[in-house]
């Protein structure tokens, strides 16, 4: 994907609200149908049901009708996906969508002169049913666009993202091995003594997340005090992901291009977080982050230490990008989310 952030106007910006609310509308209806379903039952219904179904509904609801037939359908097309994931073993269960999160909707079918630049830093975009929205040209645009996809977060910013193959990361093609492990100490740590860690809030920033975190515990739920709170807390967290974000899209391009094959260990991220007690030698744990074993006298930070046993473990080791198939699962990127902090 290709982000860019869009510049809407009021006008513009509530038509967009509209698109989100049919995509979660329908998303949420595909969502219900499948709650019902239970093995041995009749199978709930596939897309070109769902399709019909939403021809139907679109004639009987002007609300749904009024709306774009690509951005229903397409959610529609998204669900479809995601419940193929969950039976895939590779996604959690769709769940219900609400109002301010994951807001989005995707439009596709997009021809050549839907997008186009006005400017040096100003591109624009045609969106159904809402028109003409410029956006930040902050990088060349792909080649060959078919499909984008709109998105607001909780800090109210609109993007677009232009879907597209990117290139593929050169190889060293020197047979570079690397086991990394998430740490709590550090985000992650290196076989090669290599500790990372992803940025986060300065503290300026965190004694003034503080301070909101407490006018919105004291502020009137449904108020606009209340609501002014929420949306300077959301801003403080849109920076700090999008800091990490970038982080870690930067660290795992610089992993790639040095090494041939990363070792991943295979837990689940956020259990890391809450239980930080591990299965080494309780004794051998001289402190978090500090690792002495009782045997041979080696002595290290623990992260690194588990990276180069993980690195050891060419099991569980898969290929930094797409290639020869080395060992364990399908060839596979880097998993970003590895690196995301809990």
């Amino acid at each position: 994907m290709s982000r860019y952030r869009l510049q809407p106007s009021p006008a513009q910006e509530q038509a967009l609200l509209e698109h989100c609310r049919h995509a979660r509308f329908v998303w949420n209806l595909a969502v219900e149908q499948h709650a019902h379903w239970k093995p041995g039952r009749k199978s709930a219904p596939g897309f070109a049901e769902q399709c019909r179904q939403l021809t139907e509904a679109r004639a009987a609801f002007a609300w749904l009708r009024a709306g774009s037939i690509i951005v229903q359908q397409q959610a529609l097309k998204d669900f479809v996906q995601a419940i193929s994931n969950f039976f895939g073993g590779t996604h959690r269960r769709p769940t219900w969508r609400k109002r301010g999160q994951s807001e989005g909707f995707r439009i596709v079918a997009v021809k050549a002169g839907d997008v186009h630049r006005v400017s040096r830093h100003v591109g624009e975009m045609k969106v159904p049913k809402v028109g003409w929205i410029r956006f930040r040209w902050s990088r060349a645009l792909p080649e060959g666009v078919k499909s984008y996809r709109i998105t607001c977060d909780r800090a109210g910013r609109w993007h677009v993202a232009f879907a597209a193959i990117p290139d593929p990361i050169p190889a060293p093609g020197l047979g570079e091995v690397v086991g990394m492990d998430r740490g709590v100490a550090v985000s992650a740590a290196l076989s090669t003594g290599q500790q990372l860690k992803a940025p986060g809030l300065g503290d300026a920033e965190k004694a003034r997340l503080l301070r909101l975190l407490r006018k919105l515990a004291r502020a009137e739920r449904g108020s606009n005090r209340r609501g002014r709170v929420k949306a300077a807390i959301a801003r403080l967290k849109a920076r700090e992901s999008d800091r990490r974000k970038d982080w870690v899209e930067k660290v795992s391009t610089d992993l790639a291009r040095r090494f041939d094959v990363i070792g991943v260990e295979d837990l689940k991220i956020r259990a890391i977080t809450r239980s930080a007690r591990g299965t080494v030698d309780r004794r051998a744990r001289e402190s978090q982050a500090r690792y002495r074993c009782r045997s041979c006298g080696y002595a290290g930070n623990a992260d690194v230490n588990a990276a180069r046993n993980i690195a050891h473990a060419a099991g569980h080791a898969v290929p930094a990008r797409e290639g020869p198939r080395v060992a364990g699962p399908v060839d596979r990127e880097p998993q970003r989310d590895l690196l995301l902090v809990g």
